[in-house]
């Protein structure tokens, strides 16, 4: 189920890269902002840009569905608790201090 669901996800994620990538910059200073009917005259400009901000939100929304179900389904499988519910560890000896000075070493 999860890698039906993750195979969705990526398809999405690239399906929007790309429906992004084809919108019109607004490029404004740098020249590049385009202008023409897009989409070798199929549509005009508006009609263009209306389907393409369509499309962007429907497919960000599955993506962030997708998203979360991917959440879901991950932490499906796990135990419910906290950190704070567990015992807490044994303690660790500290080592115990020397009674007297060490002699020094013979050479």
């Amino acid at each position: 189920m999860i890698t039906v669901v993750l195979v969705i996800h990526v398809l999405l994620a690239i399906a929007l890269v790309g429906v992004v990538l084809l919108q019109r910059s607004e490029g404004g200073a740098l020249g590049i902002g385009g202008g023409g009917g897009g989409m070798g005259g199929f549509m005009t400009g508006r009609g263009t840009a209306n389907l393409l901000t369509r499309t962007t939100a429907i497919l960000a929304a599955a993506f962030i569905g997708t998203s979360l179900l991917l959440a879901i389904l991950a932490g499906a499988g796990r135990e419910r608790g906290s950190f704070v519910d567990q015992p807490a560890p044994a303690p660790v000896e500290a080592p115990v201090a020397p009674e007297k000075p060490a002699a020094p070493l013979a050479r």
